[in-house]
């Protein structure tokens, strides 16, 4: 489960190994001031896993309501096919104080409430019918968004300075279709090596490209929406690979 203990240093107790062991192996400060204008999400990590009848989550670190939590070691959970739509989510728990520690814990449930609580952080979704294998080996960057038997990362939320914004997973498969396109506009070859260098992207980066590359108002997409632009901007890079003529090129024709 993912965690957040703190040892406490007052004056009259008696110093524990173990306190002075969860100072050694967590330089508290150090990550508390790092990620201070971050979002809550996802920091690094946490990615599924699927087996034949449970998932796995890998470890990995999240920020929740200010609090960095730390999963050291994988977490399955099982799941079965029921033809609705499920999250796995972690769910935090209440803070509990005594002379020695303030410690915060959390649990990795599977929930048919889509809705995600202040307690609770989404790590994917999936529709699974019965008889049906779930999958994540997608065929496409639309395959992302197929509604059944799929693990769906949309909904992910990613922690990043200021917003947050879209798995990485996303953004690589966006990234690795475009550059493998051939004659992609130059904006969109900056771009998509951006996505595979930077690994986590700024949503206002994502947003601005997509209100450049589409004409189209720059606001804050849901993260549905900006998939189904990105989607949109391969289907014309896929075009105009064929014909040579990028999305923003000039369609004139000159008659000598």
């Amino acid at each position: 489960m993912f965690t957040h203990i703190a040892p406490k240093f007052n004056k009259g107790r008696i110093l524990k190994t173990a306190m002075l062991e969860n100072l050694r192996d967590f330089p508290r400060e150090f990550t508390d001031v790092y990620y201070r204008d971050y979002t809550d999400g996802i920091v690094t990590g946490a990615g599924i896993s699927v087996r034949t009848d449970s998932l796995t989550v890998a470890p990995g670190i999240v920020k929740h309501q200010g609090r960095i939590y730390i999963m050291k070691q994988p977490a399955a959970l099982s799941y079965m096919a029921t033809g609705r739509e499920s999250a796995v989510k972690i769910r935090f728990q209440e803070g509990r104080e005594d002379s020695d520690w303030q410690e915060f814990r959390s649990e990795i449930v599977l929930d048919q409430q889509l809705e995600t609580r202040s307690s609770e952080m989404e790590l994917c979704r999936f529709k699974l019918k019965d008889g049906a294998r779930l999958r994540q080996d997608y065929q496409n960057f639309q395959d992302m968004a197929t509604e059944y038997n799929t693990v769906n990362v949309l909904h992910v939320s990613i922690a990043s300075f200021g917003k947050s914004t879209l798995s990485p997973v996303i953004m690589r498969r966006f990234a690795e279709e475009m550059l493998g396109r051939g004659g992609a506009d130059p904006q969109d070859m900056v771009f998509a090596m951006m996505c595979l260098n930077e690994g986590t992207v700024s949503r206002d980066v994502i947003l601005h490209y997509i209100a450049r590359r589409l004409g189209i108002a720059y606001k804050d997409y849901s993260n549905v929406e900006i998939h189904k632009y990105l989607a949109r901007i391969l289907e014309h890079a896929r075009g105009s690979s064929r014909m040579g003529m990028g999305l923003g090129a000039s369609q004139r024709m000159i008659v000598d």
